[in-house]
């Protein structure tokens, strides 16, 4: 079983209009409200991999309520800590003509000391059934960095492997507890070694440090470029086949997922690289934000390049 963490979850809503206008009346031509958050993206996309997923985190009010039936319907245990406030809603403006998007991000409600300690509470007492744990996203007022870095320490201490897929100050903070896994891109693992990224050997070194430094996989995202990848076994560079890309919101998510379902199923780390970017790409070749068609991944898992530098 798979346990995904979305502290702060998210009715998100994709509004698809002709031209977006800044000071204009906008019509929208389609509007369609979905459970959001990327621990929740990451939970749907496990599902449709074959997993059985648990999902917690935070939920709050009507739009708690809508969020939790939604990860019901989709098939994924819902298992949330029930909050004050209202859950947050984000709006992504896709621009049909121009081809570009614009997105509205909420902050979410205010937590405080008793709402986290029973997260950790209910994260604890769900990971002796899980084989992997996710933690995605940014975490909502009032948590700071020691919610998640909390949950790190239960999950080591616990024999589970946990992936950490968050940014900023809250990346830079948790990395210190050693998650099994983080999937920074080139700017955040900047920030993280303080090396300059001006070539792919010093994006290698990079993630080679952050390896000597307890975290077991290293994931440089190169978006369409593929990734770098540091392990046990080796430095690996993964390419993905061109593809009709879509929408990319999500494809990171989706990344995450493969990863936690070929960690699941033990599968020897080649085939979770695969797994895991032929996921990302069928992600992108459809419109739905963290989704994917089987037949799309199954297209591209054999085309996915993965090459031993080191």
């Amino acid at each position: 079983m798979i346990l995904t963490v979305t502290a702060n979850a998210s009715i998100d809503k994709r509004y698809v209009i002709e031209r977006f206008g800044v000071g204009n009346v906008n019509r929208v031509k389609s509007c369609v409200p979905n459970a959001g958050g990327k621990g929740i993206n990451v939970a749907r996309v496990a599902h449709i991999a074959g997993e059985e997923v648990v999902a917690t985190g935070f939920l709050g009010g009507h739009a708690g309520r809508f969020i939790s039936e939604h990860v019901e319907d989709i098939g994924v245990t819902s298992d949330f800590v029930w909050c004050e406030g209202e859950s947050r809603t984000c709006i992504n403006i896709w621009d049909e003509v121009e081809k570009k998007q614009t997105e509205f991000l909420e902050p979410g409600f205010l937590v405080n000391e008793t709402d986290c300690d029973r997260l950790i509470e209910k994260f604890e007492s769900l990971l002796p059934r899980c084989s992997v744990a996710t933690i995605s996203g940014s975490a909502p007022k009032g948590a700071g960095a020691d919610l998640y870095k909390r949950m790190i320490r239960s999950a080591r201490n616990a024999g589970k492997p946990v992936i950490l897929d968050t940014s900023g100050q809250l990346l830079e903070d948790c990395v210190l507890e050693r998650p099994t896994m983080i999937k920074p891109n080139i700017d955040e693992i900047l920030t993280l070694t303080g090396r300059p990224m001006n070539s792919r050997e010093s994006m290698i070194r990079a993630a080679q440090d952050l390896r000597d430094d307890g975290i077991e996989i290293v994931v440089i995202s190169l978006g369409g470029d593929g990734s770098l990848v540091s392990c046990r076994e080796g430095v690996y560079d993964v390419k993905v086949p061109k593809i009709d890309a879509v929408n990319t919101v999500g494809c990171g998510d989706s990344m995450i997922a493969g990863f936690a379902a070929g960690i699941s199923r033990g599968l020897p780390i080649t085939e979770i690289l695969r797994l895991a970017s032929a996921v990302s790409a069928a992600n992108a070749m459809r419109m739905e934000t963290g989704f994917f068609v089987k037949e799309d991944m199954e297209a591209i898992l054999p085309k996915v390049q993965i090459t031993k530098i080191k």
